[in-house]
């Protein structure tokens, strides 16, 4: 993989266990209106659409927007509080850095929340572009938002490769062209996973270093 000029990861899953976040902002607002708590498993799961595509099954139409205010609200705390990094991923973004790679988010979480997360655990200095589905009129598995992040660095899908946690994120670079390697820390099992057939399947973010 010695063409590989841009690397693209996802968030959540990927680089930051932020699940315990949204599992406290998830049944907080449950709780705000009067809905029953899940357990972590089936949040866990819900994870990885959007914070309205999170909430949307759980709750009556008419209750979304209300909820949705009540989530983002408590959420803006409960990432800074409850969010860290995978085991070593500041080392692999670091390496990734000084061999002169390209670096890249691609995320479905919304841009404020998103940021939110990047600033927190100082993940700013390694990356050259942050790109969130709130942004275009996509959200993965559609491939919009790789295309458009290769298209920001006049990439071809040869010279990059996507990086996700879930079986959209491997829908979405198959669309996109690119190779996709999907770490299973994620919402996503790794039988769903291996369906989509992605270039490869790690246990952990640093077996990435193995093959680039």
């Amino acid at each position: 993989m010695k063409t590989i000029k841009l690397i693209i990861f996802d968030l959540d899953g990927t680089l930051v266990d932020a699940y315990p976040a949204i599992i406290r902002s998830f049944n907080y607002t449950m709780q705000k209106l009067n809905y029953p708590a899940q357990g972590n498993l089936v949040i866990r799961r819900a994870v990885g659409w959007g914070d309205e595509n999170l909430l949307r099954p759980f709750l009556k139409v008419g209750d979304l927007r209300k909820g949705l205010l009540i989530y983002r609200r408590h959420h803006q705390n409960s990432l800074v509080r409850y969010s860290r990094l995978f085991p070593r991923a500041g080392a692999v973004l670091g390496y990734l850095k000084k061999k002169g790679c390209l670096l890249a988010v691609a995320s479905n979480r919304p841009t404020k929340f998103s940021w939110i997360l990047i600033h927190h655990l100082g993940l700013k200095k390694y990356f050259d572009y942050v790109l969130c589905a709130d942004k275009l009129k996509h959200i993965k598995p559609h491939p919009e938002i790789l295309k458009k992040i290769m298209q920001k660095f006049s990439v071809g899908p040869r010279q990059a490769v996507y990086i996700g946690d879930m079986a959209i994120d491997a829908q979405a670079g198959k669309r996109a062209g690119v190779k996709t390697i999907i770490v299973t820390t994620g919402s996503s099992q790794r039988q769903e996973i291996k369906k989509e057939r992605p270039y490869r399947i790690f246990r952990r973010l640093t077996e990435l270093l193995q093959i680039l």
